[in-house]
């Protein structure tokens, strides 16, 4: 298959990278074949998070002890170097055959050539039991899935709230804007807070589009025209959109957020420097143990077309110039036990991907402590643009909504940001075949 030569994000890659990259790769094709039957290479992300990678390699064991067929062999990577590993190992024909990806870049792996179709049926778990966010179509064909997603969500004290007379909001009746702005002023003039909201500003990368994007999509926004993938104008530079970026800048200009967080937004708002935190559910956890039945979990807010939150975390895929594709389904559908599944959620506090391992969880059964992220992302979730031009939108959305913040117009803003992203659209013949 041909790779195309099209970034994949807006960073380039570093001859050095790819270099080194190449140089460390054991086969062109991911799999070679010795005495003790093929073996697979596999890439993850993970090399700096060790709960996570302890699962995979937990996986690897058992898969190569169940069998004399297939070696998986295992290679893994810092997540920040990660992304562009595979783009330099993709143009030099020197992918592995397995490797993880980010839920939002299945559809441009897929149609960069990196990645191949995958068929996972006679697994243990069938794909029907999953989360829609942890299953990676693209053009009605299956190229990943994930063990667990995770979901946005606003922390607070319940003490707090309940002290300046603050409604704690439900699925049933989650805050409306007025209620939410009105919360906020009421936190700020208590004098209590320099900033009553933690929204994570200091961020960068794919936290822009996956925090800020649902608050534009609930306005009644978006960041591309999904009817057809072919233009961003007339989107995201709508009435809606601009009426989502100037509301996103008052936050600022009323100092209820700072243009740019701390270093450590969650511990900031343990440290009760902040009142109402946006944040992900892998700290939910530490706040629970922090705060105990103080801490209250809190849908997203309803700006006008309903609560949303980002959807899709890593997903287990396969490489096109995998040698033996065979043997890497094998090890995907292996993998594809409840009790991975488990594990996975277990280890990372992410949500499980399916029922049936969420009821293995006391936290995540129904009625457990986060049973409402499993029900967030059940009913907000709003998977990220499934178009291999996601990564661009991606990134001129973050420069958007960054100039946003430091006082750029917002319809200037967005409207350049919607332009760029279509002349990237027309450059690449709007991606197709």
């Amino acid at each position: 298959m041909m790779f195309r030569t099209r970034r994949l994000a807006a960073a380039s890659v570093a001859v050095t990278a790819a270099t080194a990259l190449v140089a460390g790769c054991t086969s062109g094709s991911g799999g070679t074949s010795g005495a003790s039957g093929d073996t697979l290479t596999l890439w993850t992300h993970n090399a700096g998070n060790s709960v996570e990678l302890d699962v995979v390699k937990k996986i690897i064991k058992d898969f190569n002890g169940s069998q004399d067929t297939y070696t998986v062999k295992l290679q893994a990577f810092p997540q920040s170097d990660y992304n562009n590993s595979v783009v330099a190992a993709a143009s030099a024909r020197k992918l592995p055959c397995l490797l993880d990806v980010d839920g939002p870049n299945v559809a441009n792996w897929a149609w960069g050539g990196y990645l191949s179709p995958i068929d996972v049926s006679g697994s243990e778990v069938p794909l029907s039991d999953q989360l829609t966010s942890t299953v990676g179509d693209y053009k009605d064909q299956l190229y990943a899935f994930g063990f667990y997603d995770v979901s946005l969500a606003f922390f607070a004290r319940r003490s707090v709230l309940n002290e300046h007379d603050i409604r704690i909001p439900t699925m049933d009746k989650p805050w409306t804007r007025d209620e939410f702005d009105a919360a906020l002023a009421k936190l700020k003039r208590s004098g209590k807070f320099a900033y009553p909201l933690e929204m994570g500003t200091g961020g960068t990368g794919e936290w822009w589009s996956y925090g800020y994007s649902p608050q534009l999509q609930s306005f009644g926004g978006d960041l591309i025209d999904r009817a057809d993938y072919k233009s961003a104008s007339g989107t995201l530079d709508s009435e809606k959109s601009v009426e989502w970026a100037t509301w996103f800048r008052s936050l600022v200009a009323k100092d209820y957020m700072a243009k740019k967080s701390g270093a450590d937004p969650n511990k900031d708002f343990l440290a009760g420097k902040s009142a109402i935190q946006w944040d992900g559910s892998w700290n939910a956890a530490k706040n629970a143990e922090k705060l105990g039945d103080d801490l209250a979990i809190i849908p997203p807010v309803d700006f006008g077309n309903g609560p949303k939150i980002g959807g899709s975390s890593w997903q287990w895929a396969m490489s096109s110039t995998c040698s033996n594709k065979e043997g890497a389904q094998e090890w995907l559908k292996f993998s594809r036990q409840t009790k991975y599944f488990t594990e996975y959620a277990k280890a990372t506090s992410t949500i499980p991907a399916t029922d049936a391992a969420a009821r293995q969880i006391a936290d995540y059964q129904p009625g457990g402590t986060f049973d409402v992220l499993v029900q967030f992302a059940r009913e907000y979730a709003e998977v990220r643009p499934a178009t291999p031009a996601y990564p661009y939108i991606s990134t001129e959305f973050e420069k958007a909504a960054k100039d946003i913040l430091a006082g750029a117009d917002p319809k200037t803003a967005l409207g350049q940001a919607a332009k760029d992203i279509d002349n990237n659209l027309k450059t690449n013949n709007f991606y197709s075949d």
